[in-house]
């Protein structure tokens, strides 16, 4: 989730919305447009510092607004967190706090998300909740519009499955590319595989 905090993006964020998909995704750099909650499967997941305000023009949230629309908001990495970097990034205590960006642009960014999500929740900005969909403490992009959307903000059911996610990867559980993967794709299903409580049935 995204929090005022200090920004301090490492420098080596060096790759920008281009090629390095994860294991499992296809090789194209496009997405699919699914018609259905049922039939969305997940794009191509890259590696992004991508700091561009511009959504799609039409965003539609799915799944009860549970879930964003996955040609708007299919995820994007952080390409400092890989597998084998796991125990100096993300599985140590704090890492994430150095890297979420500040209000001043989430800020912006939200506006133009809410706006491309039609205001499904209302217009106005505290409706909402700028989430990163793949988070930071899997590896998510801090940045990148193609891992923020405007989530419906009187609750946070996705946090624990987030906390949750990443308990997995540090204990090796699961692997950080699967996590990713199911996150983008269905974070409530992804809860119920790790016994989160409290979240919407799927």
């Amino acid at each position: 989730m995204a929090h005022p905090r200090r920004f301090a993006l490492a420098a080596v964020f060096v790759l920008a919305l281009a090629g390095c998909t994860l294991p499992g995704s296809t090789a194209s750099g496009s997405t699919s447009s699914p018609t259905s909650a049922d039939s969305a499967q997940p794009g191509p997941l890259v590696d992004s510092t991508a700091t561009s305000t511009v959504y799609p023009a039409h965003c539609q949230a799915r799944d009860n607004n549970e879930e964003p629309d996955p040609t708007c908001t299919p995820g994007a990495l952080n390409p400092a967190v890989t597998q084998a970097t796991i125990g100096s990034t993300i599985c140590k205590s704090g890492w994430t706090a150095t890297i979420r960006p500040p209000t001043s642009y989430t800020n912006t960014i939200k506006r133009e998300a809410i706006a491309a999500y039609g205001d499904y929740a209302g217009t106005a900005m505290g409706n909402y909740e700028l989430d990163h969909l793949i988070s930071l403490e899997i590896g998510g992009s801090p940045t990148a519009v193609a891992n923020l959307w405007p989530e419906k903000g009187e609750h946070n059911d996705k946090d624990p499955v987030e906390n949750a996610a990443k308990r997995a990867v540090c204990s090796g559980q699961m692997s950080l590319a699967d996590v990713q993967q199911q996150i983008a794709t269905n974070w409530v299903a992804l809860g119920h595989e790790l016994g989160v409580t409290g979240i919407p049935a799927t």
